[in-house]
C-alpha cells in the first residue's frame, strides 16, 4: 500500500471544494452572530472521563482514544461538540442569564454515518443555555431554517419528535441489560414484530402506546390522531402541544412528524427536529432539546440547540462560479508594485504570472488583466 494513501471515509479537500466549504462556514457563523450568538473554540481533545461523562455508549463507540504521552492519561479526539460547549457554560463562562453559543470545527468519528460520509466531519452548531420555554426551541429552529437559506438549500422539509413521548411510555417499565435499546432500535427501523416480541412483559398501556408509535409518522394529522391512541400522560400531552406550536411557527416550510424517531445522540431530553432537503440523503441538520447535557458538569440548566455537518451541506449545493480575479505581470517595478496592492487593498485578487509561466489557477476566473497605458496601471477587461 502507497504511505500517502488515507486511512477508508478520510479525505484531502481540493481547493474547488475547500473554497466553497470555507465560504459557507463564513456564511454560517456570520448568520448566528445577527442572532447575538457568540464564538466559542472547545479543543481537538480532553481527558476521556470529561469528554463522555453522561453522553452515553453511542458517543463513546465513535470516540477515538489514545493516551497522552505527559500525563499517561486516556484522552479522546471528540465525536461531538455539544458536551464541551456545555462544559464551557457551566465551568468557563458560568453565567446566571441566557447565554447563546455557536462553533465550527472538525469532529472525528470512529465509524462513518453511511457508505459516502466523511469520518471527520466539519461540525456547525449553536446552542442556547438558560431558557426553558418553547420560544428558545423555536430560535434555534429558524436559525437552522436561515442557516440553510443562506446556504441556498432548495425546499428544506422538518420533521419533528419529542424524546419525552418514548420516555413517558417507558417510565415505571423494568428494562434490564440492553432491552432499551433494542426497544428504541426497533421503534426507529418502524420494526412492529420485533418491538411487540421485546415488549410482551410490558404493561398493558406501555405496549400499545409503543407499538402505536410505529405507524405515528406524516403531517400534522399525525399529532392528532397521536392524542387519540396514545395514553393520556400529561408528559405525551404536553410534547404533543409543544410539537404543534413550533410546526405552527414554520412559515412557509413543509412540517412533518416521526414520533418514533429516536436518532442522533441520546441526550435529547425534548423537542428534536431533523431537516431534510432535495439531493440529501440524510438530514442536513439534526437538533433539539437536551436540558441534561450540563448536570454531570455541576449545573444543569435548560439547553437547546443543533448542529450540522459543513462538508455534508456542500455536498448537495450547486458548484459556486469560479472567483473572478485580475491577472497581472510580475516586475520588480516599484510603480506595478503598488498598483497591485492598492487592488488587493480594496478586496480584489491579483494573481501574478510567475517568469516563464501563464496564468496556471483553476480557482479563479481572470476576468480582467493589469496592464500599462501611458505609462500609467489600469485594469482592462480581457
Amino acid at each position: 500500500m502507497s504511505a500517502w494513501v488515507l486511512p477508508d471515509h478520510i479525505a484531502d479537500v481540493l481547493p474547488s471544494e475547500a473554497r466553497h466549504i470555507e465560504e459557507l462556514r463564513r456564511d454560517l457563523l456570520d448568520m448566528a452572530r445577527c442572532y447575538g450568538y457568540e464564538l466559542v473554540m472547545p479543543p481537538l481533545l480532553e481527558h476521556l472521563e470529561s469528554l463522555l461523562t453522561g453522553v452515553g455508549g453511542a458517543l463513546d463507540l465513535q470516540t477515538f482514544k489514545l493516551v497522552d504521552q505527559l500525563s499517561g492519561r486516556m484522552l479522546g479526539l471528540r465525536a461531538d461538540s455539544t458536551p464541551q460547549v456545555a462544559r464551557i457554560d457551566a465551568h468557563l463562562l458560568n453565567r446566571q442569564g441566557v447565554t447563546r453559543l455557536c462553533y465550527c470545527g472538525p469532529v472525528l468519528h470512529t465509524r462513518p454515518g453511511g457508505p459516502h460520509a466523511t469520518r471527520e466531519p466539519l461540525q456547525f452548531g449553536a446552542e442556547i443555555y438558560g431558557h426553558a420555554g418553547l420560544e428558545a426551541d423555536l430560535e434555534t429552529l429558524l436559525l437552522a431554517l436561515d442557516c440553510l437559506k443562506v446556504a441556498k438549500v432548495q425546499g428544506p422539509s422538518v420533521d419533528m419528535a419529542d424524546a419525552r413521548i418514548v420516555n413517558a411510555l417507558l417510565d415505571g417499565v423494568s428494562l434490564e441489560g440492553d432491552l432499551l435499546a433494542q426497544v428504541h432500535a426497533a421503534l426507529a427501523a418502524k420494526d412492529s414484530s420485533e418491538l411487540s416480541s421485546l415488549t410482551h412483559n410490558f404493561p398493558s398501556s406501555s405496549r400499545q402506546g409503543l407499538l402505536a408509535l410505529v405507524q405515528l409518522y406524516g403531517d400534522e394529522k399525525v399529532l392528532i390522531e397521536a392524542e387519540n391512541v396514545l395514553p393520556p400522560i400529561p408528559a405525551v400531552r404536553d410534547a404533543l402541544s409543544n410539537l404543534k406550536w413550533l410546526a405552527s411557527h414554520l412559515e412557509g416550510v413543509n412540517a412533518t412528524f416521526d414520533l418514533a424517531d429516536l436518532r442522533g445522540y441520546a441526550y435529547y431530553t425534548g423537542a428534536r427536529f431533523s431537516i431534510y432537503a432535495q439531493g440529501a440523503s440524510d438530514a442536513l441538520v439534526r437538533g433539539g432539546r437536551y436540558d441534561e447535557v450540563g448536570a454531570v458538569f455541576g449545573r444543569n440548566r435548560p439547553a437547546t440547540g443543533f448542529s450540522l455537518d459543513v462538508k455534508a451541506l456542500v455536498g448537495v449545493l450547486k458548484v459556486p462560479p469560479l472567483r473572478a480575479a485580475i491577472r497581472a505581470p510580475w516586475r520588480e517595478a516599484a510603480d506595478l508594485r503598488g498598483a497591485i496592492a492598492s487592488l488587493r487593498a480594496q478586496g480584489e485578487t491579483v494573481v501574478c504570472a510567475l517568469p516563464g509561466h501563464g496564468s496556471e489557477v483553476d480557482e479563479f476566473h481572470c476576468d480582467r488583466e493589469l496592464i500599462q497605458v501611458a505609462g500609467q496601471w489600469v485594469v482592462k477587461s480581457v
